[in-house]
């Protein structure tokens, strides 16, 4: 924001009176394209922008000459940069000034405010300028909920974006918030993207994702009670879309976490339905790892005989489509077993 106690009049005196001295083409490109917006009326735009440039100034001198942040290059030495936010600010300000003009054209106004918000998300992508990415996904979102005219399209869209990014940075709880609203604004509709693939596939995978790597955690807490009961959710959501790989790794997932608590019972249930699919995938892979943790199950049960079994299953699938070290693990497991007699 501009600084308290200016008004845009007084900021655009102070900026002019820069410019008119006759070092006025040695100025920084980011001072002409604060008085260009000034002068032009786009005083929003502005505040936005000179937020920005005073953001990165205080988080570069909050990390000190040490940090990997002090040799980054400014946002004021990228002229490129510059000018595309200004660019889309103004375009964003100028769609919304458009659609308060009247009430009936508010809504549609507010699809290219959305626009423009998101094109600057989507072109701040490189690692340095996440901060920027993450703040022009927000104001996306913001003006994706004014849109009233597509049924929540927008809105599920940023959600989606905004989730995906907090899924990056390792913000499990923020992601989990945005991919849940993303699968709520998506069920029951028909909307794909842009490479045929429907919304509601890509709410349920990203779901999905971020129910996995939640159980991960409470897996490596030892909390195996909370990682089964997020797995599961991961489990319904892989069947809700009809993914039958994704359910086949939740399920395998489900069941190793049965087994850490030590219920063999509910663990072979889900070990026997990743068989099943495995099998209709054609996924040799996968069903030597069904066998391999089924017969696990079974030893901790004391059925060595059926063990046994299970474990030449898992060595003749691998060894009938050429997994050596699969091969090589399920003879090591048989000659621990039949030692063990």
């Amino acid at each position: 924001m501009a600084c308290e106690g200016t008004t845009p009049v007084t900021l655009l005196l102070t900026y002019s009176f820069r410019l008119s001295s006759p070092l006025r083409f040695r100025n920084p490109i980011h001072q002409n394209l604060c008085v260009s917006m000034l002068r032009e009326g786009f005083h929003r735009s502005f505040e936005e922008f000179h937020s920005l440039l005073q953001t990165w100034k205080a988080s570069r001198l909050a990390a000190g000459a040490d940090s990997t942040l002090w040799q980054q290059r400014s946002l004021e030495e990228q002229p490129h940069k510059l000018e595309t936010l200004k660019e889309h600010l103004t375009r964003a300000e100028s769609a919304e000034r458009a659609g308060s003009v009247t009430d009936s054209k508010a809504t549609d106004q507010y699809v290219e405010v959305y626009e423009n918000y998101l094109a600057l998300a989507k072109f701040f992508s490189e690692p340095d300028d996440r901060w920027l990415q993450h703040r022009f996904f927000k104001l996306s979102l913001l003006s994706a909920r004014k849109v009233k005219m597509d049924s929540g399209r927008k809105e599920a869209e940023a959600n989606a974006h905004i989730g995906q990014l907090y899924l990056e940075q390792g913000d499990l709880e923020l992601a989990q918030e945005h991919h849940e609203m993303f699968h709520h604004l998506v069920v029951g509709r028909s909307w794909q993207d842009e490479t045929g693939c429907t919304l509601h596939y890509r709410a349920c995978e990203g779901l999905w994702r971020v129910y996995t790597l939640q159980a991960q955690r409470q897996l490596q807490n030892k909390d195996y009670r909370a990682a089964i009961l997020i797995l599961t959710k991961a489990y319904d959501t892989a069947k809700e879309v009809g993914d039958r790989r994704m359910e086949g790794e939740a399920a395998y997932r489900v069941a190793l976490a049965y087994q850490s608590l030590g219920d063999q019972r509910n663990a072979k249930q889900f070990l026997d339905a990743f068989v099943e699919i495995s099998t209709a995938l054609e996924d040799s892979e996968s069903l030597g790892k069904a066998y391999k943790a089924i017969a696990k199950s079974l030893e901790s049960e004391g059925k060595l005989n059926e063990t046994i079994q299970y474990l030449q299953k898992y060595a003749d699938v691998s060894q009938e489509n050429n997994h050596a070290q699969a091969l090589q693990d399920a003879c090591m497991c048989l000659g621990s077993i039949q030692s063990s007699r």
